[in-house]
């Protein structure tokens, strides 16, 4: 955010302010949406909405989901399957989030 700027009459009061356009679509967000992540920068959403799993975690949940589907996953691996799973539903959480915040912003 950058500082504001006034805008003022022959008086020299003040009588308006010029905002950067993330501040303004920051403040025209909707307060009462506790999905919205109005707290980050575009860039920021635009990073988290493009996320994805690390590579390693993404082949051990290949891994996990094929011995998983044989039968022959030992309770460690179902326990790491699960974790991975989980991590996988709050990175889509996330996403949707970024998303729909970018959406929003687009919209204003």
């Amino acid at each position: 955010m950058t500082d504001p700027r006034f805008v003022t009459n022959a008086l020299g009061e003040r009588i308006g302010v010029i905002l950067d356009l993330e501040t303004y679509q920051q403040m025209l967000a909707p307060k009462d949406d506790a999905e919205l992540l109005t707290e980050l920068s575009d860039a920021e959403l635009v990073a988290l909405a493009e996320s994805k799993l690390a590579p390693e975690d993404q082949q051990r949940l290949s891994d996990s989901q094929e011995k998983c589907d044989a039968g022959t996953l030992s309770d460690a691996e179902h326990d790491l399957f699960e974790r991975l799973l989980g991590q996988i539903d709050q990175l889509n959480v996330l996403r949707a989030r970024a998303q729909h915040t970018l959406a929003l912003r687009a919209d204003g």
